[in-house]
């Protein structure tokens, strides 16, 4: 028995069952190998999500070393060349015209208007009544000082009709002693041989004599007394002409000054201001009115930013903007030190030729050189510089496809140029519009 079963058990596992047995389909079903598939999902979705990490990885160290960049529109952008040329450092300017030469019409004596003779705005010649003042206290002061010199010229008169009786009073009494000294000297001649022989007592000689010494002590004396008068009449004298011609010189000028209440133009010219009204009181010092001699050509005066006040100085020149199609040449004349308002003021001359029919007040704009031109590295002035303050700017690289930050280092400038001393290479190109909007962009890709 044990012999068919092992019979049995090995004719079931050598040959196939025949269909139609249940059991011996169900244990098939069992025991037959599943294949397993490669590519599952869960796989799928690692090896996406590993790319996409390499890949951020890959761009955040592109960044890193490239720097942040923007893309932005070149047409929006002003993109200008770095020059090598000469570097002329001006200011441009505005003036007025105004007459080189200028005379002012100002009151010597103050009064009261009682006629105006011309406007505002006429041609006069000099000479012409323009006004007249009147003053009384002057006319007062001028009567005053005429009877006080007439009074001290009458006291010198009569000092020197004096001094002219005193000195023929003089010569009378000189004369008298010089004929009383002659015959004293001869009879005392006379009596000194009478009175060796003993003719005369010495009573009749000693009278003689004395009388002949006393004459002439006498005029001696006389002299010297008419020299002492005589040097302090001449003092008085001297002192009194001095009085008088000082009141002369006092009536001179008050003469003047009342003459000068008649107002008279000084040149001749373009009345361009008047300021007078009749019975209008004005002081002393009070400025009528003004007249610009035409003759003398024009200059322009113009007020400068006290920033300049040591750069600019006289012979300087300038160089007008077109007016009628043509440029003038202008040169400083004078520079005023006084500053008012943040600004001081130059006065300058037009060179060889001026515009035609100019009128006081005309604007005209030019530029100031403030040096001789020197060979420089320039970039156009732009809108940059207000972001940079002149430290950084962007240069465009040589493919044309973007451009970078660079550091840089600006000198003097024009209202055409920047100087450019370090940072830049001529032939190189530059963006030079705004970067308002770029933030810190170190690198402009263009669009």
């Amino acid at each position: 028995m044990q012999e068919s079963l092992l019979g049995h058990k090995a004719q079931d596992a050598g040959s196939p069952r025949p269909p139609g047995q249940g059991g011996s389909l169900r244990g098939e079903g069992m025991d037959r190998a599943i294949k397993k598939r490669k590519f599952t999902p869960a796989r799928i979705a690692m090896a996406v999500g590993a790319v996409v990490f390499v890949a951020l990885i890959v761009f955040l160290v592109s960044s890193m070393a490239d720097g942040s960049r923007l893309n932005v529109e070149r047409s929006r952008l002003t993109i200008s060349p770095v020059t090598r040329a000469a570097f002329q450092e001006f200011i441009s300017v505005t003036g007025n015209v105004m007459p080189r030469t200028t005379v002012y019409l100002d009151a010597i004596e103050g009064g009261r208007v009682e006629e105006v003779y011309v406007r505002e705005g006429e041609m006069v010649e000099e000479g012409q009544r323009i006004l007249l003042l009147s003053n009384n206290d002057l006319q007062l002061r001028l009567m005053s000082n005429e009877a006080g010199l007439a009074e001290q010229v009458s006291n010198l008169e009569n000092m020197r009709f004096q001094v002219e009786q005193s000195r023929l009073n003089l010569r009378q009494q000189l004369v008298e002693m010089d004929y009383q000294i002659r015959r004293l000297q001869s009879l005392h001649r006379r009596n000194e041989q009478l009175f060796e022989k003993k003719l005369i007592s010495q009573q009749e000689y000693e009278a003689v004599r004395d009388e002949y010494e006393y004459y002439l002590r006498r005029r001696e004396l006389t002299v010297q007394s008419h020299r002492q008068d005589s040097l302090a009449q001449e003092l008085r004298i001297a002192q009194m002409e001095e009085a008088v011609n000082r009141m002369r010189k006092n009536f001179a000028v008050l003469q003047e000054s009342l003459e000068n209440l008649l107002v008279r133009a000084p040149v001749s010219g373009h009345l361009t201001m008047l300021d007078a009204e009749i019975g209008e009181l004005r002081g002393p010092g009070s400025r009528f009115g003004q007249i610009d001699v035409l003759d003398g050509g024009y200059k322009v005066r113009s007020g400068i930013d006290e920033f300049y006040i040591s750069r600019v100085r006289r012979d300087q020149t300038g160089r007008t903007q077109s007016i009628d199609g043509k440029v003038y040449l202008l040169v400083v004349t004078r520079v005023y030190p006084e500053v008012r308002d943040g600004r001081f003021e130059v006065d300058l001359d037009f060179v060889d030729e001026q515009p035609e029919n100019m009128r006081r007040g005309q604007t005209i704009r030019f530029d100031l050189e403030l040096g001789d031109p020197v060979e420089a590295t320039l970039i156009p002035r732009g809108s940059f510089y207000q972001t940079t303050g002149g430290n950084w700017i962007y240069v465009v690289d040589p493919s044309g496809e973007f451009a970078v930050r660079r550091s840089i280092r600006i000198g003097r400038q024009n209202p055409m140029h920047y100087e450019v001393l370090e940072g830049l290479e001529p032939g190189e190109q530059v963006v030079t519009s705004s970067y308002e909007t770029f933030g810190d962009a170190d690198r402009l890709v263009f669009k």
